[in-house]
């Protein structure tokens, strides 16, 4: 006859039990029947940017961009002296 409870079944057995209690667990951390509510209240507020904050913030852009592009020619060009003199012989 064969055996119907080896021990791989018993583990088996125990881990879903102990599954069985986590489940039942976190089923028990539901809340369920409570409900909150919640109002909230929004004012429109205004943000009035000032036209020299433009000025100011176009004069950092181009800044920026110049740096950028006059940095990045530097390293490809380069320049050479060349100095040749001349003797009597």
């Amino acid at each position: 006859m064969k055996r119907i409870l080896n021990s791989r079944n018993i583990k088996q057995w125990y881990f879903l039990i102990l599954l069985s209690f986590i489940q039942l667990a976190v089923f028990a951390q539901d809340g369920g029947g409570t409900s909150t509510k919640t109002v909230t209240t929004t004012s429109k507020t205004e943000v009035i940017v000032q036209p020299w904050m433009w000025v100011v913030g176009g004069v950092v852009l181009l800044i920026i961009l110049i740096a950028l592009l006059k940095g990045g020619n530097s390293r490809t060009s380069t320049s050479e002296k060349i100095i040749v003199t001349k003797t009597d012989d």
